[in-house]
């Protein structure tokens, strides 16, 4: 019966964790968001607000923020296509040779992948990694935005 009660009482104090008056901004909080300057850019949410836990953004100019966001931006579709190419080796293997007399069927998936993939192959993806960074092929974030009028695209960024 005790051992019900604790594990009763546990799961009451784990729920009021995220009760809504758990999720008032501490002090600490508040003199980061007011120090900052940019709590209100376009992904400023509640309950957090904006999130700068290392002060990164601290003592920037607009344009190096606006460069931040956009690193954060193209490192996020780099994660993404990284997550694809771990998958698609499940489902698809491509035709050919990833290195003279390895086949892209030899190599084995996930992380045996590592040291199957010989040095030629790795400095495949280098070099092509480099390219698409340094040519700014995931960073075209103009394609996808809504052609808006300006008061309409703010309107729907405060949402």
């Amino acid at each position: 019966m005790m051992k019900s009660a604790a594990v009763a009482l546990a799961l009451l104090e784990s729920v009021e964790a995220f009760s809504p008056g758990a999720l008032k901004p501490t002090t600490l909080s508040r003199k980061v968001d007011v120090r900052m300057g940019y709590e209100g850019e376009l992904g400023v949410i509640e309950p957090t607000g904006f999130f700068d836990p290392l002060g990164l953004s601290a003592d920037i100019d607009a344009e190096t923020f606006a460069a931040y966001r956009t690193s954060e931006l193209k490192h996020g579709r780099v994660a993404q296509l990284c997550v694809i190419g771990y998958i698609v080796p499940e489902v698809y293997r491509f035709p050919g040779e990833i290195a003279p007399g390895i086949a892209f069927a030899d190599i084995p998936n996930g992380v045996a992948a590592i040291n199957a993939i010989p040095a030629l192959g790795w400095m495949q993806m280098f070099f092509l990694i480099g390219a698409v960074d340094y040519y700014g092929v995931l960073g075209d974030f103009d394609i996808g935005k809504p052609d808006l009028a300006p008061e309409e695209l703010e309107k729907r960024k405060l949402q």
